[in-house]
């Protein structure tokens, strides 16, 4: 038995449990069991949907990538199994790097284009530039950031709200109320960060952890606050009928209708629903989040600092220069996410690209793949036979000549089946 959301794995399996019908409190029921087939006449299944009606590509219209586009260009690394390599990242694009498993992707995303970017930015000096021979064009990128699977916060009173920013925004609107005024509460009344409103029990975490001796610490929910974080008289203030411990308690789908009138709040909820994360609730622990929802979360940062009138360059990202813009790198987004969420994925980055940032992921997923406006691959093979550029270019260009690497054959099977006939 395997939990799995590779869709050729599902396809091939013997018999499918599918559980939904979506995440969080509206999930945990057995959907349908039986084959991929079973599934697919199963109007309830999600993933029956998807299996009947994959993707098709692409589901953003190509980025044209040419000579004139501006791009940071790469010579002669040399690190790990790398074989001088040269390549280049065109800027402002959508670029998937991908090739077998040990062919240098991650040494050639992480550990050169992400840590030598970061030291030039930085003017580190300190940082050994040996792994290349010359890099350029890194000058029209403002910073670099890795967006990976690391937890959010190290402690349960971190959570999607404050790590995203609108938990601020919320304090103030209670802080605001007639209640909070007659009682003289600040917004720092309502933070369970400090001390004053909170609970003193636990501290403001809504759990008491039980320490036991040879076995893991267990933690259970305060036995004062009954996990609300905070105490009676901060709870008495209430926000259209509800106190600040029961808006911690609300997911995210819920959140975005009860704070439909107030943008700056609803605005970082329904990017939080567009990355597939509407069943977390705002206060859950960061510790108990996943890394895939960690990545997920990091990624509605970023988004957040984009203004939804992204058409308009000057208020992109806040920035005065949108030519300085951020160069993201992700290692592998997709692991553990469902058809449905991988869909949900592309098109968010597509969005940070569409704010003119440049994203650079590694992938194994055909459907990213068949999305990205430039592909690096790496091989031919893993390890020593591993290690150089054995194609670059769109998918389209890859697709055309399969006999040039395992991913251009796979690619242009793919697509077969998967295109929209998109230009």
């Amino acid at each position: 038995m395997v939990v799995e959301h590779d869709e050729d794995t599902i396809r091939r399996a013997a018999h499918v449990i599918d559980l939904g019908p979506g995440a969080g409190k509206v999930g945990g029921k057995v959907i349908g069991a039986g084959t991929a087939a079973d599934l697919m006449r199963n109007p309830q299944s999600l993933t029956g949907k998807f299996l009947a009606k994959p993707l098709q590509h692409p589901l953003h219209p190509p980025r044209a990538v040419n000579r004139e586009t501006p791009s940071i260009a790469i010579k002669g690394a040399t690190l790990h199994n790398l074989k001088r390599v040269g390549v280049r990242i065109p800027l402002a694009r959508f670029t998937a790097i991908t090739g077998v498993s040990g062919s240098g992707k991650s040494t050639l995303a992480r550990d050169v284009l992400h840590a030598q970017l970061s030291a030039l930015l930085s003017k580190n000096n300190s940082i050994k530039t040996s792994t290349y021979k010359n890099i350029s064009g890194w000058e029209l990128v403002g910073r670099v950031l890795e967006v990976d699977q690391t937890p959010i916060g190290k402690t349960p009173r971190s959570c999607p709200a404050t790590y995203v920013g609108f938990w601020d925004a919320i304090r103030r609107l209670y802080a605001e109320t007639t209640e909070a005024r007659v009682r003289g509460y600040t917004a720092s009344r309502f933070s369970f960060n400090t001390a004053g409103g909170r609970c003193e029990t636990c501290e403001g975490q809504g759990l008491r952890k039980i320490e036991m001796s040879f076995l893991p610490d267990v933690r259970v929910a305060c036995e004062t606050c009954h996990g609300a974080r905070f105490n009676p008289e901060t709870l008495a203030v209430t926000f259209k009928g509800k106190n600040i411990g029961e808006v911690l308690a609300m997911n995210v789908d819920e959140a975005v209708e009860f704070f439909s009138a107030h943008p700056s709040i609803h605005h970082a909820l329904t990017l939080l629903q567009d990355v597939g994360l509407g069943y977390l609730t705002l206060g859950q622990q960061s510790p108990t989040l996943s890394g895939g929802e960690a990545q997920r979360i990091k990624l509605v940062t970023e988004l957040s600092k984009v203004r939804p009138n992204a058409d308009d360059a000057s208020q992109r990202a806040g920035r005065a220069d949108a030519q300085k813009a951020t160069l993201y790198v992700l290692d592998e987004p997709t692991v553990g996410l469902h058809m449905a969420d991988v869909e949900k994925l592309i098109r968010v980055l597509h969005r940070l690209v569409d704010a003119d940032n440049t994203v650079v992921l590694i992938e194994h997923n055909l459907d990213v793949i068949a999305d990205a406006d430039w592909i690096i691959d790496l091989g031919p093979e893993g390890g020593d036979a591993g290690g150089r550029i054995v194609a670059q270019g769109t998918p389209r260009m890859l697709a055309g000549k399969p006999e040039r690497s395992h991913t251009s054959r796979v690619l242009a099977e793919f697509l077969t089946s998967r295109t929209t006939g998109v230009a």
